[in-house]
Formats: structure tokens, C-alpha cells, sequence
């Protein structure tokens, strides 16, 4: 699967249930049918026991990409209550989430190991890795915020890319931890400079196939028109769950 230009998304995470699930799906999969022409590559991460009537819902319109919120690092095994790679491509899933930062605290604790062996799984099973990084240190001082950020993020970045093929696209959303869930976004300036020096960074490795930088982290409106110069798209957490909102998104990256 070959990566559009820009990319916006949105994690359902564990707030939809069956029906509600499906209505969302329905007016996504609504605004972006004929005679609607949509370049932006639209992503959704419904949760487990919603993804095979999603699938059978997005039947008709591939340009909205199927994800997975998590997956294990193993096709198959004793792994109780664990979710494979292999399942989650059989039932249409084409992109699969790892490491966000709800899983890469307590009580799940995940590694940055843990998160790239993840990937490479993925990557195994045909599907693209969405890979969430960010930085859990703040400060206030413009240099040293953005060299915290490069320095937390550059190791979540390297484990990823030295553990798949150089030839997998790679998905990477940027979510400052002390973002995720805040009134604001971080600051524009805050996040460029991150974004441009982490993309120098992967420019390092040879024979890198494709990868985007998404931004997540309070994401909004307005949100795109401040960092499109660097960022490749938008993750989208709880605003996005209102379809309304998530499609003022998607407008705003299509007329830009």
C-alpha cells in the first residue's frame, strides 16, 4: 500500500460501542463517496470487536483506510486476551497502531523494544505501522523543549526503523505527552522544529522507503494551517469523534 501525501485520522480508542461504531463509519464513509474527490488518505481505528462490521461497511470506499488501536508481536499462540497481526490483516485491517502513550505507561509499560517488534510484525502481515512517539519532558524555554523532544524521540524513532525492511512505509504521529488530552495544542513553533529535525534524522538512514509525520495531541481546526509546512497529517483523538468536526479537519487539509 503506497502512502497518500497527507493523512488524517482518528482513534475511536474504547468510547463507541457496536451501533454507534457503525453510525460514525456510515457519515465518514458518506462525506467522502462520489462525487466527492478526497486525496487526503482518511484513517480510522475503530475498536477490536467492531473491526470485521467496519470492514464489511468500508467495503465500497477504499479510500478510507481500516486500522487496528493495538496488536501482538506474535501471529498466533497462548496469548490470552492478546490480538494478532495475522487476524487483524484477514479482516481487512490495512493500518495497525503501536506505542501510544496509553500503552507505553503503566500499567502496560511498553518498550520502545516492545513497540518495534510490534511493528515488525505489522509490517510482516502486509499492514503499514502507525507508530506513536513523543516526550514526556516539557519546558518552558523554547531550544530546550524542542532538544527534549528530539532526544526522547529519536530512540522510538531508530528502534522502529532498524527493526523493519528499509522498503515498509512507516507511519510516525507525534504526540507530546503533556499534549494528549490538553485544551491546546502544543505551539506551532514547538512542533515544526521537532517534526523538521526528527525527519533529518530518518533522512540519515539509507534505503529508507516511505514515511509521514503526523501530528496528534489536541488536534483541532486551525491546527493543520499552522504546521502543514512540516507535518504530513493529522492523528486525532476525542474532538474527531464528533463526525462534524473530524470532516472541518478534513476540508481544511483538502482546500490547503
Amino acid at each position: 500500500m503506497a502512502l497518500p501525501e497527507r493523512l488524517v485520522g482518528v482513534n475511536l480508542k474504547m468510547y463507541f460501542d457496536g451501533p454507534s461504531t457503525a453510525s460514525y463509519i456510515t457519515a465518514i464513509a458518506k462525506f467522502v463517496a462520489p462525487p466527492a474527490s478526497i486525496a487526503t488518505g482518511i484513517f480510522l481505528l475503530p475498536s477490536y470487536p467492531c473491526l470485521a462490521s467496519a470492514s464489511d461497511l468500508l467495503d465500497m470506499t477504499p479510500q478510507v483506510i481500516l486500522g487496528a488501536q493495538n496488536c501482538h508481536a506474535e501471529d498466533s499462540g497462548a496469548h490470552t486476551g492478546e490480538v494478532s497481526p495475522l487476524m487483524l490483516k484477514q479482516v481487512g485491517c490495512r493500518i495497525v497502531c503501536v506505542g501510544h502513550a496509553e500503552r507505553r505507561k503503566a500499567p502496560f509499560n511498553e518498550t520502545d523494544e516492545m513497540v518495534a517488534t510490534k511493528a515488525k510484525a505489522v509490517v510482516r502481515n502486509g499492514m503499514i505501522p502507525l507508530v506513536c512517539i513523543g516526550e514526556k519532558s516539557q519546558s518552558g524555554i523554547m531550544s530546550e523543549g524542542v532538544g527534549l523532544a528530539v532526544r526522547e524521540c529519536s530512540p522510538q524513532i531508530m528502534s522502529v526503523l532498524r527493526a523493519v525492511p528499509g522498503d515498509a512505509p512507516v507511519i510516525f504521529a507525534y504526540e507530546p505527552v503533556w499534549a494528549i488530552g490538553a485544551q491546546e495544542a502544543a505551539s506551532a513553533d514547538h512542533v515544526l522544529a521537532v517534526v523538521k529535525s526528527l525527519k533529518q534524522l530518518i533522512g540519515t538512514v539509507e534505503g529508507r522507503a516511505e514515511v509521514r509525520i503526523l501530528y496528534g495531541g489536541s488536534a483541532q481546526p486551525g491546527t493543520w494551517g499552522t504546521l502543514k509546512e512540516e507535518v504530513d497529517g493529522l492523528f486525532l483523538g476525542r474532538f474527531a469523534h464528533d463526525v462534524g468536526n473530524f470532516e472541518r479537519v478534513v476540508r481544511e487539509i483538502e482546500e490547503s
